[in-house]
Protein backbone atom coordinates (compact mmCIF):
# COMPACT_ATOMS: atom_id res chain seq x y z
CA UNK A 1 0.00 0.00 0.00
CA UNK A 2 1.00 3.51 -0.73
CA UNK A 3 1.58 5.81 2.17
CA UNK A 4 0.10 8.80 0.02
CA UNK A 5 -2.64 7.17 -0.69
CA UNK A 6 -3.28 5.99 3.01
CA UNK A 7 -3.03 9.61 4.24
CA UNK A 8 -5.12 10.58 1.38
CA UNK A 9 -7.79 8.44 2.58
CA UNK A 10 -7.57 8.77 5.82
CA UNK A 11 -7.88 12.39 5.67
CA UNK A 12 -10.83 12.33 3.10
CA UNK A 13 -12.70 9.87 5.68
CA UNK A 14 -12.05 11.77 8.70
CA UNK A 15 -13.41 14.96 6.59
CA UNK A 16 -16.42 12.59 6.05
CA UNK A 17 -16.55 10.92 9.52
CA UNK A 18 -16.79 14.32 10.90
CA UNK A 19 -19.98 16.08 9.60
CA UNK A 20 -22.09 12.41 8.85
CA UNK A 21 -22.78 9.89 11.67
CA UNK A 22 -21.40 6.66 10.64
CA UNK A 23 -20.99 3.23 12.47
CA UNK A 24 -17.81 1.58 12.29
CA UNK A 25 -18.98 -1.08 9.77
CA UNK A 26 -19.77 2.15 7.36
CA UNK A 27 -16.35 3.82 8.49
CA UNK A 28 -14.53 0.32 7.48
CA UNK A 29 -16.82 0.17 4.21
CA UNK A 30 -16.10 3.91 3.56
CA UNK A 31 -12.12 3.49 4.35
CA UNK A 32 -12.21 0.76 1.73
CA UNK A 33 -14.36 2.21 -1.11
CA UNK A 34 -12.24 5.70 -1.01
CA UNK A 35 -9.05 3.78 -1.31
CA UNK A 36 -9.76 1.69 -4.22
CA UNK A 37 -11.26 5.12 -5.84
CA UNK A 38 -7.99 6.66 -5.19
CA UNK A 39 -5.84 3.64 -6.38
CA UNK A 40 -7.83 3.32 -9.54
CA UNK A 41 -7.39 7.17 -10.07
CA UNK A 42 -3.58 6.85 -9.84
CA UNK A 43 -3.44 3.84 -12.42
CA UNK A 44 -6.09 6.52 -14.27
CA UNK A 45 -7.99 2.79 -14.95
CA UNK A 46 -11.93 4.08 -15.35
CA UNK A 47 -14.00 4.61 -12.33
CA UNK A 48 -16.60 1.31 -11.74
CA UNK A 49 -18.65 3.88 -9.67
CA UNK A 50 -19.12 6.36 -12.31
CA UNK A 51 -19.66 3.31 -15.24
CA UNK A 52 -22.46 1.27 -12.66
CA UNK A 53 -24.32 4.51 -11.45
CA UNK A 54 -25.27 5.48 -15.10
CA UNK A 55 -25.28 2.01 -16.77
CA UNK A 56 -28.52 0.57 -13.87
CA UNK A 57 -29.16 1.08 -10.47
CA UNK A 58 -29.03 -1.96 -8.29
CA UNK A 59 -32.83 -2.11 -8.27
CA UNK A 60 -35.62 -1.30 -10.06
CA UNK A 61 -37.32 1.95 -10.11
CA UNK A 62 -40.52 1.18 -9.71
CA UNK A 63 -39.91 -1.04 -6.68
CA UNK A 64 -38.11 1.65 -5.33
CA UNK A 65 -40.86 3.38 -3.75
CA UNK A 66 -42.05 1.39 -0.84
CA UNK A 67 -45.13 1.24 1.26
CA UNK A 68 -42.62 2.72 4.25
CA UNK A 69 -39.28 3.60 2.85
CA UNK A 70 -38.06 5.11 -0.47
CA UNK A 71 -34.88 3.48 -1.47
CA UNK A 72 -32.39 6.18 -3.21
CA UNK A 73 -31.32 4.73 -6.79
CA UNK A 74 -27.74 6.54 -6.85
CA UNK A 75 -26.45 5.05 -3.40
CA UNK A 76 -28.90 2.72 -2.70
CA UNK A 77 -29.33 4.45 0.79
CA UNK A 78 -33.05 3.68 2.13
CA UNK A 79 -35.21 4.78 4.73
CA UNK A 80 -36.77 8.26 3.72
CA UNK A 81 -40.23 9.22 3.66
CA UNK A 82 -39.35 11.50 0.99
CA UNK A 83 -36.32 11.43 -1.42
CA UNK A 84 -36.26 15.13 -2.46
CA UNK A 85 -34.08 16.51 0.50
CA UNK A 86 -31.54 13.58 0.18
CA UNK A 87 -31.28 14.51 -3.63
CA UNK A 88 -30.75 17.94 -3.20
CA UNK A 89 -28.28 17.76 -0.27
CA UNK A 90 -26.42 14.50 -1.05
CA UNK A 91 -26.48 14.02 -5.09
CA UNK A 92 -27.08 18.48 -5.86
CA UNK A 93 -30.24 17.32 -7.91
CA UNK A 94 -33.63 18.18 -8.41
CA UNK A 95 -36.41 15.85 -8.37
CA UNK A 96 -36.95 16.17 -12.17
CA UNK A 97 -33.20 15.03 -13.30
CA UNK A 98 -33.77 11.96 -11.03
CA UNK A 99 -37.06 11.06 -12.52
CA UNK A 100 -35.63 11.71 -15.87
CA UNK A 101 -32.31 9.78 -15.06
CA UNK A 102 -34.43 6.68 -13.84
CA UNK A 103 -37.11 6.93 -16.57
CA UNK A 104 -40.32 7.61 -13.89
CA UNK A 105 -42.86 9.10 -15.15
CA UNK A 106 -43.22 12.98 -14.46
CA UNK A 107 -46.14 12.55 -12.42
CA UNK A 108 -44.65 9.77 -10.06
CA UNK A 109 -44.36 11.13 -6.18
CA UNK A 110 -41.03 10.45 -4.43
CA UNK A 111 -42.65 9.49 -1.20
CA UNK A 112 -42.78 6.28 0.53
CA UNK A 113 -46.96 5.64 0.29
CA UNK A 114 -47.79 5.39 3.66
CA UNK A 115 -46.58 8.94 4.01
CA UNK A 116 -48.39 9.96 0.82
CA UNK A 117 -51.36 8.42 2.36
CA UNK A 118 -51.37 10.28 5.74
CA UNK A 119 -50.72 13.73 4.24
CA UNK A 120 -53.75 12.90 2.00
CA UNK A 121 -55.72 11.93 5.48
CA UNK A 122 -54.85 14.64 7.46
CA UNK A 123 -55.51 17.39 4.63
CA UNK A 124 -59.11 15.72 4.48
CA UNK A 125 -59.07 15.72 8.30
CA UNK A 126 -58.60 19.66 8.46
CA UNK A 127 -60.82 20.13 4.98
CA UNK A 128 -58.03 22.07 3.37
CA UNK A 129 -59.38 21.60 -0.05
CA UNK A 130 -62.87 23.21 1.12
CA UNK A 131 -60.59 26.25 2.61
CA UNK A 132 -58.69 26.41 -0.15
CA UNK A 133 -62.15 26.71 -2.72
CA UNK A 134 -63.59 29.57 -0.20
CA UNK A 135 -60.24 31.30 0.18
CA UNK A 136 -60.09 31.52 -3.82
CA UNK A 137 -64.01 32.46 -4.20
CA UNK A 138 -62.99 35.45 -1.57
CA UNK A 139 -60.48 36.44 -3.76
CA UNK A 140 -61.96 36.51 -7.15
CA UNK A 141 -64.90 38.39 -5.36
CA UNK A 142 -62.82 41.37 -3.95
CA UNK A 143 -60.50 41.15 -7.10
CA UNK A 144 -63.91 42.00 -8.91
CA UNK A 145 -65.37 44.33 -6.17
CA UNK A 146 -62.29 46.28 -7.01
CA UNK A 147 -62.35 46.39 -10.45
CA UNK A 148 -65.85 47.91 -10.13
CA UNK A 149 -65.32 50.48 -7.69
CA UNK A 150 -62.23 52.25 -9.39
CA UNK A 151 -63.41 54.22 -12.13
CA UNK A 152 -61.10 54.61 -15.37
CA UNK A 153 -59.27 58.09 -14.37
CA UNK A 154 -58.74 60.05 -17.24
CA UNK A 155 -55.20 60.76 -18.21
CA UNK A 156 -54.78 64.51 -17.10
CA UNK A 157 -51.51 65.55 -19.90
CA UNK A 158 -48.85 67.16 -17.84
CA UNK A 159 -47.90 70.41 -18.57
CA UNK A 160 -44.19 71.55 -17.80
CA UNK A 161 -43.64 74.78 -15.82
CA UNK A 162 -40.99 77.20 -16.91
CA UNK A 163 -38.27 77.45 -14.42
CA UNK A 164 -37.63 81.12 -13.64
CA UNK A 165 -33.88 82.36 -14.24
CA UNK A 166 -32.34 83.80 -11.17
CA UNK A 167 -31.57 86.97 -12.01
CA UNK A 168 -27.73 88.15 -12.60
CA UNK A 169 -26.40 90.02 -10.14
CA UNK A 170 -26.19 93.94 -11.47
CA UNK A 171 -22.27 95.43 -12.35
CA UNK A 172 -20.99 97.12 -9.65
CA UNK A 173 -19.31 100.50 -11.53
Amino acid sequence: MSSILVELTANIVSSHAASVEMSSDELLQEIQKVYGMLKQLEGDLPVEGEAAAKSAPAMAPKKSIQKDQVVCLICNKGGFKTLTRHLKQVHNMKPGEYRKQFGLPAGTALAAKSYSEARRAAAQKNNLAANLEKARATRMANLAAKKKTTPAKAKKAVVAKPVAKAAKPAKKK
